[in-house]
């Protein structure tokens, strides 16, 4: 499992390919955000972060037939059309690699420590929580699910 959070860019590519070096690997499904038209600036907790997607890695293994995993997230200034995260994941069967990997975007969203501010051109703002990704992660446990935030 790889779990970084770092400042500089990352290669889908190389990424994946190092997922699939294991032949029993039979899929490897990946997401990639990227900045939306507008330029903004990522902060997080160094620690607290890598633990906290370390723990949801570790769920949606728990949960699918996960082989390995890779969670990237960008921090810093990052500008429109920048990538900002890749979650990739690789099993023997395209289901549980979809499944595991849609999870763990869900659950990013929702429960790492990152706060976004967004630098529009009448001034910059913290992007607030949207009820939308709440509902998304939700749709994994049921109403019952626990928050962390």
């Amino acid at each position: 499992m790889k779990i970084s959070v770092q400042e500089k860019d990352f290669d889908l590519s190389t990424e994946t390919r190092l997922l699939s070096k294991d032949k029993r690997v039979g899929a490897v499904a990946s997401f990639v955000g990227l900045v939306r038209e507008v330029p903004m600036t990522l902060e997080h907790y160094p620690g607290m972060t890598e633990n906290a997607i370390t723990k949801i890695a570790q769920e949606a293994g728990a949960r699918w037939q996960v082989m390995d995993c890779t969670v990237i997230h960008r921090y810093g200034a990052l500008q429109a059309g920048e990538q900002i995260v890749l979650v990739a994941v690789a099993s023997a069967h395209r289901g549980d690699a979809f499944a595991a990997c849609e999870f763990i975007m869900d659950y990013l969203k929702t429960q790492a420590p990152f706060w976004k501010k967004e630098h529009r051109a009448e001034g910059a703002r913290w992007v607030e929580a949207r009820a939308s990704d709440d509902q998304a992660a939700e749709r994994w446990d049921g109403p019952t699910r626990k928050k962390a935030r």
